[in-house]
């Protein structure tokens, strides 16, 4: 490589790491904007819910029984809940993805590949399984399963008080239309590491950009993709 070339590349590999950080800066301070701006919360706490599934409670809600933040997100999906169910059972670091935003999510390191088939091994999901969001974050583990109805995943942290759920709910609408709900709960505790980790300041925008790509992904996929289960 010429010192041209050189030149020209380091410049180019600046560039992109300006490029970068400034995307993330960009990221952080809407982060920290948007939850002062009180309807733009309400409609990122609550994107595509009726004001009854976000008022309903839901099982799992009980297992952080006050709360400190918490959103309701909902998607009306084209196909049966039977046909929903398996992209959600394989949900998960190391399984089937998140379907959202996989150059994000594996620039903070969670080496994630979003599928976009369905995987027999991931499919027999049982209560005590642990899914992992990130390969060196505690996993949440499975408090409840119930094939094509719901999922709810529980993360607990005793030593610092945090907790937090994560449940997709599966209600039928019709013979062929199901109403996929997400909702998420959460507390945290008094060390600084907590209120900046896992209060809604950062994890409500941050979670919304992710959600709402995941549940369109779902949606996609389960009306449009018929391929068969892999081996």
């Amino acid at each position: 490589m010429t010192t041209t070339e050189k030149t020209t590349t380091h410049t180019t590999l600046r560039r992109a790491s300006a490029t970068t950080v400034q995307a993330i800066a960009g990221a952080v301070l809407i982060a920290v904007h948007l939850p002062l701006t009180k309807p733009l919360r309400r409609w990122r706490t609550r994107w595509g819910a009726t004001d009854a599934e976000a008022a309903a409670t839901l099982p799992g809600d009980e297992l952080i029984p006050q709360a400190r933040w918490g959103y309701t997100h909902a998607i009306t999906i084209d196909a049966s809940p039977e046909q929903v169910w398996p992209w959600i059972a394989q949900l998960g670091q190391g399984r089937g993805g998140f379907y959202s935003y996989e150059g994000l999510e594996n620039l903070i390191g969670c080496h994630v590949h979003n599928v976009d088939t369905l995987v027999s091994e991931y499919q027999n999901i049982v209560v005590g399984e642990q899914i992992r969001l990130h390969p060196q974050a505690p996993p949440l583990t499975v408090s409840a399963v119930e094939p094509n109805f719901r999922l709810v995943l529980h993360g607990d942290l005793p030593e610092t008080g945090d907790a937090q759920i994560w449940a997709f709910h599966l209600h039928p609408v019709d013979h062929r239309r199901t109403r996929l709900i997400e909702r998420g709960r959460g507390t945290f505790g008094p060390p600084l590491s907590s209120r900046l980790a896992f209060s809604p300041t950062l994890i409500e925008p941050v979670s919304f950009v992710m959600s709402r790509k995941m549940l369109l992904t779902i949606r996609h996929l389960a009306e449009s993709r018929t391929r068969p289960i892999t081996r």
